[in-house]
């Protein structure tokens, strides 16, 4: 491996300060309540209305500012995220098979009651979020979904985000953001009956709520700043792979940005491509600081060494540039979403094509996929058996639980096998 570029491969690290100050506000927010939700709300985004969900009439008027083209797109986005996740639905069977005669075990996948959708504001207006956790869980059978969303600060809603979060499904939509909002949602304040698991993405305070709350409520995935990888080989055209290392930059300056290419000819032509980019970008001055801090150029020896080093980066969107494209979907095994082929791109899983967009990072891909159908189901087993069956099953549990010493343990299938033994 050679190194052109070296920079940090941002991880989402634990910081004492973010997780003091919201274990006190979420000391407050369980406390206090309500009062406790429009204090923080007040001195955070400058919004304290009398009521933070919004009624019909406020999203039929946040509807009503959009030009038909935006409903039209959004409606094509949310289409592809509903085939997607219906597809994924139908993946999941139930199972029963008689293991030993008699002997009957089973799972189902029943979905959770009530899910809490947090779709993020902030520098970018992300309401593309809005379909991403609302959509495959209303495909799950999930019967109540809440949503929050940051109000623009001091001034109410941005009419795309209402539009995306009322069209994918949700019950109810609070115009709430920060750990109030996941404190509203988990806590179960307002009038909220509390949820069972929270989703969506959000700046490091949103992501250290959810790590608190965890156990109260379940959660989808702890996400830290977005991250790229593209992987090149000299077949790539690197102004190409440069536009889309930019692209995911802009997010925020501690984006994860990286390249993994086969020769540094190729390395430093799509180096000098970024920063003649760069020059015009109208995101610079975001994309600038993640290039310039976080940017990472690695050519690698061989293809196994690419997939060495990829797997070991676990980039949240991974970005196959390569001739051989069917190597590398055979051996990679560390990514949130892969995009294969010049022809696709990250954003297009993060706003149109129907893969979700809120995926692992920070090497979180290691061990988690992303928000899917499958996320809002609860995969529960189930067993049953004749008296023959439990006569044998129960010989071998009692002597099981008699060389573990739990002897109450014993007890219950000792009963069982005299009960049924004979036949009685």
């Amino acid at each position: 491996m050679q190194i052109l570029k070296d920079g940090t491969h941002r991880l989402f690290e634990h910081d004492a300060e973010t997780a003091a100050l919201v274990t006190r506000m979420l000391l407050a927010l369980e406390r206090e309540g309500m009062d406790a939700v429009r204090r923080y709300s007040r001195q955070f985004d400058d919004w304290a209305p009398d009521d933070f969900e919004l009624s019909p009439a406020q999203i039929a008027e946040a509807v009503g500012r959009l030009s038909a083209q935006a409903l039209r797109d959004t409606e094509y986005c949310q289409d592809n995220v509903r085939r997607f996740a219906e597809a994924q639905r139908q993946t999941l069977l139930p199972l029963e098979v008689e293991l030993r005669p008699g002997v009957i075990l089973g799972h189902r996948h029943i979905p959770v009651n009530a899910v809490g959708s947090y779709i993020p504001g902030g520098r970018y207006p992300m309401f593309g979020s809005a379909q991403m956790s609302i959509i495959p869980a209303r495909v799950a059978g999930v019967k109540r979904i809440v949503a929050c969303t940051p109000p623009v600060k001091g001034q109410g809603w941005y009419p795309a985000t209402i539009n995306a979060i009322h069209k994918a499904g949700a019950d109810r939509i609070f115009a709430l953001g920060g750990v109030p909002a996941l404190a509203l949602m988990a806590f179960g304040l307002g009038g909220v009956e509390p949820v069972d698991i929270l989703c969506g993405a959000g700046n490091r305070f949103v992501a250290e709520a959810k790590r608190q709350l965890f156990g109260r409520c379940g959660i989808d995935l702890l996400a830290g700043p977005t991250e790229i990888l593209v992987l090149a080989d000299d077949s790539a055209d690197p102004a190409l792979v440069a536009c889309d290392l930019l692209g995911q930059a802009e997010h925020d300056p501690n984006s994860g940005v990286c390249l993994i290419c086969r020769s540094e000819e190729f390395g430093r032509r799509a180096m000098a491509e970024v920063e003649r980019q760069l020059a015009v970008l109208p995101t610079r001055d975001v994309a600038e600081l993640a290039w310039r801090d976080n940017g990472i150029v690695y050519v690698a020896g061989s293809a196994a060494e690419a997939v060495e080093l990829s797997d070991r980066y676990a980039p949240e969107h991974l970005e196959l540039h390569v001739a051989d494209v069917d190597y590398y979907l055979a051996h990679l095994t560390n990514y949130g979403s892969l995009f294969i082929g010049e022809e696709t791109t990250v954003a297009y899983g993060d706003k149109t094509i129907g893969t979700n967009h809120i995926l692992p990072t920070s090497r979180a891909a290691r061990y988690t996929g992303g928000v899917w159908v499958g996320k809002f189901l609860k995969t529960c087993t189930y067993q049953r058996m004749s008296r023959e069956a439990s006569v044998e099953t129960g010989e071998v549990t009692a002597r099981q639980c008699e060389l573990e010493n739990m002897l109450a343990h014993a007890i219950t299938a000792r009963v069982r096998v005299e009960r049924y033994r004979g036949g009685a």
